[in-house]
């Protein structure tokens, strides 16, 4: 996997390959409500994803909540949520079939960068049979949380890759910050929970809309000659 020619492609989870917003809201809410404390609004519980659960809560607190309890009630709010018919968590359309092809393609290797618990990622990858994609995943239990580079720079060692040969996918500055924190490239995904603006800011090369842009956008990474 170390040659040159081989590129190394890290998707985000949550708001990249899954709309999982509703739960993300609803399981927030709950820890809060269990705590007796004020629930974040929609916008503020959004805009943290991407990050592991106790950076998440301290940034919604402002470092003054309880942030470990808080993150264990929110684990708690989502078993619950998985057993009420209401709330699910789908994948977005075209993104399981982005996977499949890329996944079969030679030159390059996925892998995974997320906020999630290493169980949280491997019951979403025997709902879908995903396990056989990824060549490396990084969760919230291997690494510290996104925006600092150990999580990439993990992948780039279990995957032999050069940071040149690298890229991310992800919808938040987080997952952008990432990327160059460990001298990768970014691109970002227009339908997750950052803005567009906050995404270029944040050093993507690109923004793409759906996901045969991101395909052809991932093509021309996979070709270009990086030096």
């Amino acid at each position: 996997m170390g040659e040159e020619k081989v590129k190394l492609i890290v998707f985000d989870i949550d708001g990249t390959l899954v709309d999982s917003q509703n739960f993300i809201v609803e399981a927030q809410r709950r820890a809060f409500a269990s705590h007796g404390l004020p629930a974040p609004t929609r916008q503020q519980a959004l805009s943290v994803v991407g990050l592991s659960l106790v950076e998440a809560f301290r940034a919604l607190t402002e470092g003054q909540g309880p942030c470990e309890k808080l993150a264990q009630a929110y684990k708690d709010a989502w078993t619950q949520l998985r057993a009420e018919p209401g709330f699910h968590d789908p994948i977005y359309p075209g993104a399981e079939d982005l996977l499949r092809e890329l996944a079969a393609c030679e030159n390059c290797v996925l892998g995974i960068a997320t906020g999630k618990s290493r169980a949280g990622v491997t019951r979403l990858f025997d709902r879908h049979g995903w396990h056989d994609f990824f060549a490396t995943v990084q969760t919230a239990d291997d690494a510290i949380s996104k925006p600092a580079p150990d999580m990439f720079l993990r992948a780039l060692a279990e995957t032999g890759v050069q940071p040149r040969h690298a890229c991310m996918v992800g919808d938040t500055t987080f997952d952008m910050h990432m990327a160059h924190n460990a001298g990768a490239h970014a691109i970002g995904v227009g339908w997750g929970y950052h803005r567009h603006e906050k995404l270029t800011k944040a050093g993507a090369a690109k923004i793409v809309q759906d996901f045969g842009s991101l395909r052809e956008t991932l093509d021309e990474f996979m070709q270009c000659a990086t030096t």
